[in-house]
C-alpha cells in the first residue's frame, strides 16, 4: 500500500524549505488549526504564489490565475458538488474530451480526485492556483454570496440542535447583534465564506464538519482566517479549554447553554478585538 506523502515532507525532497524550516514550521502548527502552508507563509519562507510557482516548477503541475472573474456554465459547476468544492477548496475551470481540470490548492488529494473520477466519468486534471483565487472563485459562481452592511454586528450562530440555536440567536438579537444561524459545520463554513461575519460561535460536536474541522478551514482560507471563533461544548474541562483556546478559539462556553454567559463572553471577545485592532 503507497503512503501518501506529506506536503512538507515533499517541499523538503525538492529544495524547496529546509528540514530544519520544516521542523519550525510544523512546531508552529501544532494547535493552530492552521494548514501547513499557510504557516509557512506567516513565518515569510514562501508566499501563497511562490508556493504555487515552486510546487509547479519541482513537480510539473500546471497553474491557473485569474480565473475567478470569468464566466462558467451551470452543467460545468454542477460536476463538482458544492459542498465538496467549498470543502476541499477546488473549482472545476474547463471540460473538454472527457477530461475535466479542477483548479486546487492541495494537488496531493488524490482520494478527492478519484471520487471525482468515479462520479463524473471523467478523467481528472489538477491545476494549481492560490487559495485566495479558489476562494474567490467559490464565492462568486458557488455561493453567490453579497456583502451586507457594515451598521450591526454579524454574529454566525452554528449548532446541529436547534433549541440550542435558538435560545444564542434570540439572546444576542436582544443585544442588538446580526444573528444567522447554520445547523452544521459545512453549511457554517459557507455562511462564512458568503458573508463574512464578525464573530463565529459553533458547537464542538456536529454533522459533516466538527468545531475543530471548521476551525482548521476557517484558518486556512485567507478570505476569514482572521475571524474570531467561540466555541461550544457539553466537554467543560480544564483539558477540554486548554485544547479549544491553543487551537485558535478566542473563548470558550460550556453547555448548557445560559443566555446570560453566552452575551457576556460575545461582549468580552468582541472588547478584546477591539483593542487589539
Amino acid at each position: 500500500m503507497t503512503v501518501k506523502k506529506q506536503l512538507g515532507d515533499l517541499l523538503v525532497e525538492a529544495g524547496i524549505i529546509t528540514v530544519k524550516t520544516l521542523e519550525r514550521a510544523l512546531d508552529r502548527q501544532k494547535g493552530s488549526g492552521k494548514r501547513l502552508g499557510l504557516v509557512l507563509e506567516e513565518m515569510g519562507v514562501i508566499t501563497d504564489e511562490e508556493l504555487v510557482d515552486a510546487l509547479a516548477q519541482q513537480f510539473g503541475f500546471k497553474t491557473v490565475k485569474g480565473f475567478s472573474g470569468a464566466s462558467f456554465s451551470q452543467d460545468l459547476l454542477d460536476l463538482v458538488p458544492e459542498d465538496l468544492a467549498v470543502q476541499k477548496q477546488l473549482f472545476p475551470i474547463k471540460e473538454k474530451d472527457g477530461m475535466l481540470a479542477i483548479a486546487v490548492t492541495d494537488p496531493f488529494d488524490n482520494d478527492t480526485f478519484d471520487f471525482l473520477a468515479k462520479k463524473s466519468g471523467k478523467k481528472i486534471f489538477p491545476v494549481l492556483a492560490t487559495r485566495q483565487e479558489v476562494g474567490e472563485a467559490l464565492k462568486k459562481h458557488y455561493l453567490r454570496g453579497k456583502e451586507t452592511g457594515e451598521s450591526k454586528t454579524r454574529i454566525l450562530v452554528i449548532d446541529d440542535s436547534q433549541p440550542i440555536a435558538t435560545i444564542i440567536q434570540v439572546a444576542l438579537q436582544k443585544e442588538g447583534y446580526e444573528v444567522e444561524v447554520a445547523h452544521d459545520g459545512l453549511d457554517g463554513l459557507k455562511m462564512a465564506l458568503t458573508n463574512r461575519p464578525d464573530l463565529i460561535i459553533c458547537d464542538s460536536v456536529m454533522p459533516r464538519m466538527d468545531g475543530y474541522g471548521l476551525m482548521r478551514a476557517i484558518k486556512g482560507n485567507p478570505a476569514v482566517e482572521d475571524i474570531p471563533m467561540i466555541l461550544l461544548t457539553s466537554k467543560a474541562s480544564g483539558e477540554d479549554e486548554q485544547k479549544a483556546l491553543e487551537t485558535g478559539f478566542i473563548d470558550f462556553i460550556p453547555k448548557p447553554v445560559q443566555p446570560i454567559r453566552v452575551v457576556s463572553r460575545v461582549k468580552r471577545a468582541l472588547d478584546l478585538l477591539k483593542k487589539f485592532k
